[in-house]
């Protein structure tokens, strides 16, 4: 059956909503553990029964939702954000034409854990907003082989902003995959060649076992 665009756009909207809804209730909670529960358990339902799921009409109904490592709490990282040189890359997202990334801050605090840094971007245009992408020792083997998304503001996958002290909590056990790992529908901006940690993450969410 054919979607109308207004019926599309109205869908997009709410799928839209409920993300930026479910981050502000893991921001919101004291217990990030809690919070992490929760952002599974919406996150499965949303896959499974939103027409604006990324899963593919005829495997959702039995789709169980998302795979994830169990919670560690030892991936919860507190960094501190330190100046960058300033550099733009732009990537093809298909249709959607190109993205412009500028990077703005590089993460210190990540070395000794996960054998790497990782450089935050602001996605220019109308907006903006701030991008987390990284590839691990993971990927490809446990997770997808493009890599994993943190932080993606414009689309509500927002976990905190920097406090006045210039650090940041980065809760790894919240990565998830870009939706062009579910479906050739789609076409992501994946992480750029500086944003590899040596370390495995074994947090977040991971290929089916």
């Amino acid at each position: 059956m054919v979607t109308s665009p207004f019926i599309e756009t109205e869908q997009l909207w709410h799928w839209r909503r409920r993300i930026a809804d479910l981050y502000l209730e893991i921001r919101s909670n004291s217990n990030p553990e809690a919070a992490w529960e929760l952002w599974c358990e919406t996150r499965s339902k949303l896959f499974r029964d939103h027409p604006q799921s990324p899963i593919e009409p005829e495997d959702r109904e039995t789709y169980r939702g998302p795979e994830t490592f169990p919670y560690d709490p030892s991936l919860r990282i507190e960094v501190e954000l330190g100046p960058v040189e300033p550099e733009k890359i732009t990537v093809a997202t298909g249709v959607d034409g190109e993205l412009s990334l500028r990077s703005f801050a590089r993460t210190i605090g990540l070395e000794k854990r996960l054998e790497g840094e990782l450089t935050l971007y602001w996605i220019e245009g109308y907006g903006g907003g701030v991008f987390l992408p990284f590839v691990d020792a993971t990927s490809g083997t446990e997770t997808y082989g493009g890599g994993r998304y943190l932080l993606d503001t414009i689309k509500g996958a927002d976990l905190g902003a920097v406090r006045p002290d210039g650090s940041l909590t980065l809760d790894f056990n919240f990565s998830y995959f870009p939706s062009c790992s579910y479906s050739s529908r789609y076409v992501c901006p994946l992480a750029p060649s500086g944003n590899r940690l040596k370390g495995a993450v074994r947090a977040g969410e991971r290929l089916p076992v």
